[in-house]
């Protein structure tokens, strides 16, 4: 056999090899991830009510969307949502992700603490919740009237009832992001920070512009995927305040799941899903297409 034979064969065979160890993974994402959305797709072209096959109704269910209070109530529930945790979850994330990679003292026990609840569910971790927010018998409110505060509406206040979500989230969400920047941050030299020092930079110039770039792919990552959760938040929500008071935390899934599994309108609430895809996979294009940092070395 000839060496230019060999070569030929090489890289063939690698290719098909690598092809053969992504397979499971390709049938498994093809099985659980691709046949369900196009499962989705047919059945939010349909008119459902929960008993016997839908009937075609083209793109009705859409049209409707269009012409659906609480649908846009829940679609602007959901971008606040967003536009709040997303950016106070990283900064938080950040900012504790930059003592803990310090000389702060007993930095592995506030890295378990702050690790500690990504270890608990969201179904958990709003249970726990509950006896904090509860109005009549929470942990908050007997601090406010031990203080002579006046109590907080958390469960029939709509906007208290939205900050509630927003703090319990946070609070589940900051571990993860420190990690992924403590991550970043222990990928930088120190001689990049000395050098910077010698040069007479401040701390926060140090900050501002040597730390922030230099964990640019974390922060593209971070991005992503806080908010795709936002996007998709369900069970902090669901637990928590069940989309209420008067839909003040109605959010686009729970939305979708009291459509499909209480009034049993399962092509409306595949509509929702639908048009909740398309949103994340243009926020994603976007973000891959405008994102330079992503290439970086963090």
């Amino acid at each position: 056999m000839s060496t230019a034979a060999v070569r030929v064969r090489g890289p063939r065979g690698e290719t098909l090899a690598a092809y053969a160890f992504l397979s499971p993974t390709f049938i498994l994402l093809g099985v659980f991830v691709l046949v369900p959305m196009v499962g989705a797709l047919i059945i939010s072209l349909q008119r459902t009510n929960g008993f016997g096959a839908g009937t075609f109704a083209g793109l009705a269910n859409y049209d409707t969307l269009l012409h659906d209070p609480l649908f846009w109530r829940s679609t602007l529930n959901t971008v606040l949502f967003t536009a709040i945790v997303t950016p106070l979850s990283m900064a938080l994330g950040l900012g504790a992700a930059v003592l803990l990679n310090s000389v702060l003292p007993a930095r592995g026990v506030f890295r378990s603490i702050l690790i500690v609840p990504m270890a608990v569910s969201g179904i958990a971790t709003a249970l726990m919740a509950t006896l904090i927010f509860d109005e009549n018998s929470g942990i908050l409110d007997k601090l406010f009237r031990f203080l002579g505060l006046p109590d907080v509406a958390w469960q029939s206040g709509g906007a208290a009832a939205f900050v509630s979500v927003v703090l319990v989230t946070l609070w589940w969400r900051v571990g993860f992001n420190m990690l992924i920047y403590l991550a970043g941050l222990q990928g930088i030299g120190e001689d990049v920070h000395e050098a910077a020092r010698l040069d007479g930079a401040t701390g926060w110039q140090r900050f501002r512009y040597m730390t922030i770039p230099l964990v640019g792919p974390s922060t593209f990552f971070l991005l992503i995927m806080n908010v795709i959760y936002s996007f998709q938040v369900f069970d902090i929500i669901f637990v928590l305040t069940g989309g209420g008071p008067r839909n003040a935390t109605s959010v686009l899934v729970t939305y979708a799941y009291d459509t499909g599994f209480v009034t049993r309108d399962q092509g409306y609430a595949a509509a929702i899903g639908m048009v909740l895809l398309l949103i994340m996979l243009s926020f994603t294009a976007l973000q891959w297409r405008t994102n330079k940092s992503r290439d970086l070395a963090g």
